[in-house]
């Protein structure tokens, strides 16, 4: 690449030769790389190299480190990112980069320290490595979030970072920033998660520390302290998270009002028999089911739990039925209760509002029409059709959909749309069940 830039004459060799011009005594670097062009040939294609040119030198390996230190300072940003996102650039010349005015070289610059930290060998001159964690520091301390947050997700699982520096990401205010070590960093204590959560973090940075894959009890302890809603949430959900059964307790009381609680709550497995009772007392039909089905409990919590889930199914029931009724008696006030108001529940399945509208129709007691639509009798559920003042269409959809009865056992029309027996023998059907 660099052999073929030296061919390309240029035309700003005069506008820029002042800007270009560096010798090598001005430069800490001062080894030659006799793999590539050697410094003079590299002087001379800076000599009046235009941008495109600067670029490509600034982006490639091969180009000398005495070269990248000073492009570290072109007048172009675009050509300083390059320098700051080259792994082959001296850490002198990304020490000029790490508070360069343009967001975007901070932020490459940022990137490429945290990716070859891990690749940095032990023997590493020291002042090399004083001056990489230097930079690290002021980067994390940068004025702009996004810098913060590129840092911080690149350093989330390294060991090899010094602590202060993953602690001072850990309490940055801006959740961005602190999110990614709160949640992934392996070297945060339990006293520095104690530390976060004690400044009054922000509800995300919570819920990172609540995902964590190793949350002690006392970090647990320090999280629920907060009543934080998300956070509790979420450190309920963390299977590995380890939770005092003293603490799901106090959980447990604060708990009925709150519906994100719920469900991770009653799946918890550390929960006490007084936290089940209790948790039984607000949870849906569906959790009770899930606490009942647990074979960790005594008998006397099991049958507790299973009185309680009938009990709801009952008191679920009842409100649909009542829900229902009064649906059925405002179409009926509106005189639209008619066939095809009738059809449409029947094939909606919603039997409960059939059942109802059956009744206001008749004019019959509700029990009585459920009965009826209970007795499998086809002829029975086609008298009851007839004293609703329904159609016979609607009598067989009655029988097929709600009553459940066969095929092959329908009463079907007469003459294709009348009723198969008189008035009087539809009421001594009836009565029969009365």
């Amino acid at each position: 690449m660099l052999k073929k830039l030296l061919k390309r004459k240029t035309a700003t060799k005069a506008s820029s030769s002042t800007q270009l011009t560096i010798s090598s005594s001005q430069l800490p670097v001062t080894a030659a790389d006799s793999a590539g062009l050697d410094y003079s040939s590299q002087r001379e294609l800076l000599a009046g190299a235009d941008v495109k040119a600067r670029l490509l030198l600034a982006q490639s390996q091969d180009t000398m480190p005495e070269i990248l230190y000073y492009l570290a300072g072109d007048q172009e940003a675009e050509v300083r990112q390059a320098v700051a996102a080259n792994p082959a650039t001296p850490v002198q010349a990304d020490e000029l980069l790490v508070d360069d005015a343009d967001d975007d070289v901070r932020g490459d610059l940022a990137l490429k320290i945290a990716r070859l930290l891990p690749d940095m060998p032990d023997d590493e001159q020291e002042k090399v490595r004083e001056l990489t964690f230097d930079m690290l520091k002021r980067l994390a301390s940068d004025q702009l979030p996004r810098v913060r947050a590129l840092l911080s997700e690149e350093l989330k699982n390294s060991r090899d970072v010094p602590v202060p520096i993953i602690r001072q990401l850990a309490l940055d205010v801006v959740a961005i920033v602190a999110t990614p070590v709160l949640e992934y960093s392996p070297l945060l204590s339990d006293a520095d998660l104690m530390e976060v959560i004690a400044a009054g973090c922000a509800d995300e940075a919570l819920c990172a520390i609540a995902r964590r894959s190793d949350v002690s009890e006392d970090v647990s302890d320090a999280v629920v302290a907060t009543l934080d809603v998300p956070a509790v949430a979420t450190l309920l959900a963390n299977k590995k998270a380890s939770v005092r059964e003293a603490t799901l307790d106090q959980i447990a009381e604060n708990a009925a009002e709150v519906q994100s609680w719920h469900e991770p709550l009653a799946m918890r497995p550390e929960l006490s028999i007084r936290a089940v009772r209790r948790v039984a007392g607000f949870v849906a039909s569906s959790l009770l089911e899930t606490l009942a089905a647990r074979n960790d409990l005594d008998k006397e919590t099991t049958r507790f739990l299973t009185k309680r889930l009938k009990d709801r199914i009952a008191e679920s029931e009842g409100e649909v039925q009542a829900e229902e009724r009064e649906q059925a008696m405002v179409l009926d006030q509106r005189s639209l209760l008619d066939d095809e108001a009738m059809e449409e529940a029947i094939q909606a399945g919603r039997n409960d509002f059939v059942l109802e509208a059956l009744a206001l129709r008749s004019e019959m007691d509700a029990k009585v029409v459920a009965r009826i639509m209970a007795s499998s009798s086809a002829m029975t559920i086609t008298a009851l059709a007839w004293k609703a003042n329904l159609s016979m269409r609607t009598a067989i959809q009655l029988q097929s959909r709600t009553g459940r009865i066969p095929p092959k056992k329908l009463l079907n029309a007469r003459h294709g749309t009348d009723y198969p027996e008189t008035g009087d023998e539809m009421l001594r059907h009836l009565k029969k069940m009365i």
